[in-house]
């Protein structure tokens, strides 16, 4: 069976009666299930099952749970899924050209793939396809449901066979895809029903493109391909080729400027020397080409020399429009190689992790307008200057800003706010929202002793059933986080806790740890900060880099990360990004946490303590 196929559009699909929903990139696959066995098939007609014996496993084991949805036809996308919104194409392509079974095994159980679900064409041996696309979402909702199967995309479930939601909002799921660096959306007309091998103008796809500023370098003639490059160490290097996009006035122009000035011509090529600029959209870059490349604009305002591999490189992720990164080549630490593109990568790649908890927060950065090579300040009030897409909040005659959004995070970053402070609570909560224990030891050659509190500390929350997570404070210490539901519990009640924590502490290693807060009394041992956890008081923000030579950051960690070989030297900016691709979020499922966290009956026994 051949797939109903979307078109593609420039025009953002923003009407009524339209639905939208997550583009994921990798194989379009229809399940089939009519006698004892499933089959999944590409759309050239491929059977994929061998390839990814993990999706196969996985509905096998669901066999006697869909047995009465026999014979079924689903419709999706087999994918690596790398975060709720974004699936890794890379990945899916090197999982396809395997041929060896041994590998093939290997991978399906190191990083198993996900299929996609997003339409359902036959259930109970009943035909959905004629069916509005609303009622055959809701039957693949109640299929899922029947299941008992989630209905979230997550990279981290083990569930292989994911929905795909639908959104009546386009803005909604469209900020996401761009801060999580999706390749676009489908766009969904309400009464369109599923019919194969068409493409479809019901059906339209909206695409997450990024920008390169690049030059001609040949023009092949026997398909009408240019060749386009940009300058890497003084030499050019090759990017990509493209066909698409151009107006046929625009085409023949660039056609005959390119005869007009070219270096040399042979049986297939027209050579010219780096002089046309052109911008070219396209997805990712692949392989090291440019997926899916179509011409956008001349730029005539452009010299060939700026157009280069490492502007390339910072146009890779799509940053805010309208933003200006001033002086992108500025250097920020003497002892690390950070430019102030650098970090601003870094905040738009650190952004989904970072943004959740920055929201809604009253912020106090601390900014270093030369880098590591002068003087830093803090700033609570938002200066006058800010772009009007900056949100603030008043409290305590500061008006402090509000880090609600992409836009926001990344102009802060150009105007070098390195670090960023964020209290215990939401400008809408009524007390604390989580419980922090700062663990900060005399210096990082005493780094072993907050290893020891934070685990002793863990013996605690696992005892009395509290869920923690844990960070790095990106400088010599580390951070316990108890998440709490919003509203629930006063400063007053962690109070009796953190206080707790502290005396059990000094109890079982008193030449360790000390609540004494005269620095010339302690000796070298962990101060204990109970006070720091209150009203007004702040924590730096996972993720956030901290103004040290190091470049730390202040990086959540996996509990059996925290041991004796744990280093604070290892979590820098470098190698940030890398953990969380490798490793993901150990801060997930933090915000999920609190509803579930059962920490009144916890605050019930210490307050009879107390009584």
């Amino acid at each position: 069976m051949k797939p109903m196929l979307p078109s593609l559009t420039f025009e953002t699909p923003i009407e009524k009666d339209w639905f939208y929903e997550v583009k994921y990139d990798g194989f379009r696959a229809i399940l089939d299930w009519n006698t004892a066995n499933p089959v999944l098939t590409s759309r050239n007609g491929k059977a994929l099952l061998p390839q990814f014996p993990e999706i196969s496993r996985f509905l096998l084991d669901l066999k006697d749970q869909i047995a009465p949805f026999l014979p079924l036809q689903l419709d999706g996308e087999l994918v690596d899924l790398e975060n709720p919104y974004k699936a890794n194409f890379s990945a899916i392509q090197v999982r396809g050209r395997m041929k060896a079974a041994k590998k093939i095994n290997e991978q399906a159980a190191l990083s198993p793939c996900r299929l996609m679900v997003f339409d359902v064409l036959m259930l109970s041996g009943k035909p959905l396809n004629t069916l509005p696309f609303p009622k055959r979402k809701e039957k693949l909702k109640q299929f899922f449901k029947a299941l008992e199967l989630d209905e979230t995309p997550d990279p981290y479930n083990e569930q292989l066979l994911q929905f795909v939601e639908p959104y009546s909002d386009f803005n909604e799921v469209w900020e996401k895809v761009v801060l999580y660096d999706g390749e676009g959306i489908v766009a969904k007309h309400a009464n369109s029903q599923w019919e194969e091998g068409k493409r479809s103008l019901q059906w339209l796809k909206y695409k997450n493109w990024k920008y390169v500023s690049c030059f001609v370098t040949a023009y092949e003639k026997s398909n009408g391909y240019f060749y386009v490059g940009v300058y890497r160490n003084q030499t050019v290097t090759t990017i990509g080729q493209v066909l698409f996009g151009f107006k046929p006035d625009e085409k023949q122009a660039l056609q005959q400027i390119i005869k007009q000035n070219m270096k040399r011509e042979d049986s297939q090529f027209i050579h010219v020397e780096p002089a046309i600029c052109l911008e070219i959209k396209y997805l990712e870059l692949y392989e090291d080409h440019l997926r899916e490349p179509h011409f956008h604009q001349f730029r005539f305002d452009l010299e060939p020399a700026q157009c280069t591999y490492e502007n390339f490189i910072f146009q890779q992720k799509n940053l805010p429009e309208e933003l200006e990164i001033t002086h992108p080549d500025k250097p920020l630490w003497e002892t690390q190689q950070i430019q102030k593109a650098d970090y601003i990568l870094y905040l738009r790649e650190a952004s989904p992790y970072m943004l959740p908890f920055l929201k809604n927060r009253l912020l106090t950065v601390i900014r270093f307008p030369h880098g590591m090579f002068g003087e830093a300040f803090y700033q609570k009030n938002c200066p006058d200057y800010a772009p009007s897409f900056v949100k603030t909040h008043m409290s305590m005659d500061i008006q402090y800003i509000l880090c609600n959004n992409l836009k926001t995070l990344i102009w802060l970053g150009n105007q070098l706010a390195i670090e960023f402070h964020i209290p215990f609570q939401t400008v809408n909560s009524h007390g604390p929202s989580e419980i922090v224990f700062d663990l900060d030891p005399p210096s990082q050659k005493e780094f072993s002793l907050a290893v020891k509190a934070a685990l002793l500390i863990k013996e605690v929350t696992d005892q009395l059933n509290l869920v923690s997570f844990i960070k790095t404070s990106g400088n010599k210490g580390l951070q316990i986080y108890v998440p709490l539901p919003e509203n629930k519990f006063s400063y007053d009640d962690t109070r009796l806790f953190t206080s707790f924590i502290a005396d059990y502490l000094i109890s079982r290693d008193p030449d360790s740890f000390t609540i004494e807060r005269m620095k010339k009394n302690r000796g070298n041992r962990l101060y204990v900060d109970y006070v720091q956890h209150g009203e007004g008081k702040t924590i730096i923000a996972p993720y956030s880099m901290r103004g040290n030579e190091l470049g730390g950051v202040a990086t959540p960690l996996y509990w059996d990360e925290v041991n004796d070989k744990l280093d604070p030297k290892a979590f820098t900016m470098q190698n940030a990004i890398t953990r969380l691709k490798k490793l993901g979020d150990p801060f997930r499922n933090y915000f999920q946490t609190k509803a579930i966290q059962p920490f009144a009956p916890v605050l019930e026994v210490l307050k009879k303590g107390k009584g």
